[in-house]
């Protein structure tokens, strides 16, 4: 293959030629995939997504067929497109429009969307297609029954899995997805290129450890939508989720099943004090997790990863129920801890200081409602509240259906410092004067109730709108879309809005940012139609109810 024509792909560090494989036939076009019959769809009793982790230790038969029914008969095999008689709101044609022209494409097949529309300061990589970012438009796309360009995205972040992976001399662990890529366009020689961003590109050369879960996760959503289980039973999406699950599953010397990161490996991506086990990490971590155990063939090379999955279901599943869970009695508990205790029979197991609790807390805490609190760490709980992981952990059923529903309370209970006026606070309270200095390291960006530091997100709204059809609260989700659509069109589609309700728009919040976009049409097109969770949420698996040895107060 010459190295003059348009095969040839690059990553920051060097040329990367095609190799002979199956993405060799495909990357001029990938609609060829499209041409593959599609598996013969059989009616099951229970659906992949509901075995549970105790039949998974049992036996690891080979699964062959996703269930092509939900619990209500309707077929998820093809996505309808709004059917309802309502008139949709004027928003959504505005939003489909604008969604559309972020559309990326790669020799003539659609492969993304960029972050954001607006190019006023053209050095930042707002221009680039991301991972985390593509997932509320993946959503959208495959809602209204438009797969392709989900299965491109899914093919080529696949393919950058295998690039080799440095910063400055370190290599990466090959594992790793890209946090975002970009397509370049060369007239002159009539050629296009790829360049991926590993996180040797990144504000603090931070690489994505959510890259890989939002992949997985998005891989489930894809099968769960089309019924198509041909994409994930490739060799090459079963080695790209080994490889993912097995840099996160190898042993070491941490003796917690929760995950250590780094500040600014997640949504979060700058330095906020996230450092040690983040909830979103933990929360996406376990979701990806259960889906891969739907998701990989149960035979060869794959049964030692799927037993590892196993195990670390139960520990995670846990130690997070236990550990990072905070209601009013878990509070009383924590206010009254001793200290420097030593053996198995220590209640205080992580050496939390009393004193450490800040005094937000005991106002924010309602008497009925709880959540998991942001991180758990010798000697440090981080107990402000999370949005992306507090519902992760609904969706993904991490959250027991009685701790999710307390989480609901909580939304309900301290609306106004949580939702405002502009859907929704990232995390909430926001760091202020020296406590900002020292954490965030005096970043301009992350002043108090702005961008992560206690701003506003309106793409955030799918997954509380998914949260809340999940436990049964329609009528939250619908408030809170109201309350987007009352400014996000004459705002221009913005990241983020500042201030403690989230009035103002974000003082550097680009507009027409794709995810905010699409996160409403996610959300919209929810609570349209509720099916469409199915592609999102995973239902409880009654093996890993584990009897409560801390707080039941959310049972009261």
């Amino acid at each position: 293959m010459s190295p003059g024509n348009n095969d040839v792909l690059e990553n920051g560090n060097g040329r990367h030629l095609e190799s002979e494989s199956l993405f060799e036939a495909d990357e001029t076009d990938l609609s060829r995939l499209d041409e593959r019959p599609l598996p013969i769809r059989i009616e099951r009793r229970r659906s992949f997504d509901e075995r549970s982790v105790g039949d998974m230790s049992a036996t690891l038969s080979p699964p062959r067929h996703l269930e092509s029914m939900d619990s209500a008969g309707r077929s998820l095999t093809g996505t309808p497109r709004s059917s309802s008689c309502v008139e949709p709101h004027p928003l959504v044609a505005e939003a489909w429009e604008s969604l559309r022209r972020s559309i990326v494409y790669f020799r003539g097949q659609p492969v993304g969307t960029i972050a954001a529309l607006d190019h006023s300061t053209e050095e930042l990589n707002y221009d680039q297609v991301f991972v985390r970012d593509f997932v509320p438009s993946a959503l959208a796309f495959l809602m209204n029954g438009e797969s392709e360009i989900v299965k491109n995205f899914i093919l080529k972040t696949l393919r950058f899995q295998s690039w080799e992976k440095r910063v400055d001399e370190f290599k990466l662990a090959e594992g790793v997805m890209p946090a975002s890529f970009k397509v370049l366009h060369d007239p002159v020689r009539n050629h296009e290129t790829m360049v991926a961003d590993f996180g040797e590109s990144a504000i603090g050369r931070v690489a994505p450890v959510d890259s890989g879960f939002w992949w997985i996760i998005l891989l489930r959503a894809y099968t769960k939508s089309t019924g198509d289980m041909s994409l994930a039973e490739l060799p090459e999406c079963q080695k790209g989720i080994r490889l993912i699950l097995t840099l996160c599953l190898s042993e070491g010397f941490d003796t917690f099943p929760t995950l250590l990161c780094a500040d600014g490996c997640c949504m979060v991506d700058r330095r906020m004090g996230v450092y040690g086990y983040p909830i979103e990490i933990q929360s996406l971590f376990f979701m990806a997790l259960r889906c891969a155990l739907v998701l990989l063939k149960h035979v060869g090379e794959n049964k030692e990863i799927l037993e590892k999955i196993v195990n670390r279901l139960h520990a995670l599943s846990y130690h997070m129920r236990n550990y990072f869970w905070l209601d009013m009695q878990q509070l009383n508990d924590i206010y009254r801890y001793k200290t420097e205790e030593y053996s198995h029979t220590a209640v205080n197991k992580f050496n939390v200081m009393p004193d450490s609790l800040p005094e937000w807390v005991f106002d924010f805490m309602p008497n009925r409602g709880g959540y998991f609190i942001g991180n758990v760490s010798p000697a440090k709980m981080d107990f402000r509240w999370f949005c992306l992981g507090n519902c992760v952990a609904i969706l993904s059923s991490l959250a027991t259906p009685e701790q999710a529903s307390a989480i609901m309370d909580l939304i309900e209970s301290r609306w106004q410092e949580l939702v405002g006026e502009m859907p929704l606070k990232v995390c909430y309270p926001a760091m202020e004067s020296h406590e900002w200095r020292i954490l965030t390291g005096c970043d301009p960006k992350n002043t108090s109730w702005s961008y992560h530091n206690g701003g506003s997100w309106p793409v955030l709204l799918w997954l509380l709108t998914a949260a809340c059809i999940k436990t049964g609260r329609p009528l939250l989700a619908q408030r809170a879309v109201k309350l987007a659509e009352s400014r996000l069109l004459k705002d221009h589609w913005p990241e983020y809005y500042d201030g403690k309700h989230g009035r103002f728009v974000g003082k550097q919040s680009r507009k027409f940012q794709t995810w905010s976009i699409s996160g409403y049409l996610v959300a919209k097109m929810m609570l349209e139609d509720p099916s469409h969770l199915s592609m999102i949420s995973l239902e409880e698996d009654k093996q890993m109810k584990l009897i409560m040895k801390r707080s039941a107060s959310w049972m009261c």
